[in-house]
């Protein structure tokens, strides 16, 4: 999703929409989701086993799970396309910093960061835009910096499914696509994780792990 396209354009007033409630909604964070947590946790031990450095949360929303990464010993910031959503970050965590912005859109330099957190936010990309934005996050990262992808999973092991998402229209991925399409643009498969949804929730969830190679 550019900061200019349509969707982009109509995903960013949905959030917006929804700001106020949604940071309601999420602000335990992940404390119900242990197995979330634990690949989270991989992934700042992998960031800090390799040197450290600037963590990108892209699509943080409310800012929480940004809270969570400088919790976990990083040095994060986070990026969303909802104003909104950057004024309540900014509020609720005001030690942190937060832009508005595009995750496929920003102003850095190859190899500028140590690590990228996509968490249920590159869903709301069209499937034909997703190569484009791992590429770019593959530009943003170091040779051996790492990239978190969580997302929710499709049920068909061969096909995106688009779905009825609460804010704005989302695609749900099968993981061993997710994964190719991330190992055709220079990623190397870490580890992953999926799980079923909870009683509150609808669909499994999926959990990538990889390293800039």
């Amino acid at each position: 999703m550019t900061g200019t396209s349509s969707r982009a354009a109509a995903t960013r007033a949905a959030y917006d929409a929804v700001a106020v409630r949604y940071a309601d909604l999420t602000r335990t964070g992940l404390y119900e989701f242990p197995l979330d947590r634990a690949m989270l946790g991989a992934f700042a031990d992998l960031v800090k086993a390799a040197g450290g450095g600037p963590v990108a949360d892209l699509g943080c929303g409310p800012g929480r799970i940004t809270a969570d990464l400088r919790g976990l010993g990083l040095d994060p910031f986070g990026v969303d396309l909802s104003p909104v959503m950057i004024d309540i970050a900014r509020g609720e965590y005001p030690g942190l910093r937060f832009e508005v912005g595009s995750m496929d859109a920003l102003d850095l330099g190859d190899g500028a960061l140590a690590g990228i957190v996509s968490w249920y936010s590159l869903i709301h990309a069209a499937p034909d835009e997703v190569p484009a934005y791992l590429a770019e996050f593959s530009r943003l990262l170091r040779p051996g910096g790492h990239l978190m992808l969580a997302f929710f999973e499709a049920e068909d092991e061969r096909e995106v499914t688009g779905f009825d998402h609460k804010v704005a229209p989302a695609f749900r991925w099968p993981i061993d696509h997710l994964a190719a399409l991330a190992g055709e643009v220079g990623f190397a498969e870490v580890g992953r994780m999926l799980r079923a949804p909870l009683p509150v929730e609808r669909f499994r969830r999926g959990h990538l792990l990889l390293r800039r190679d």
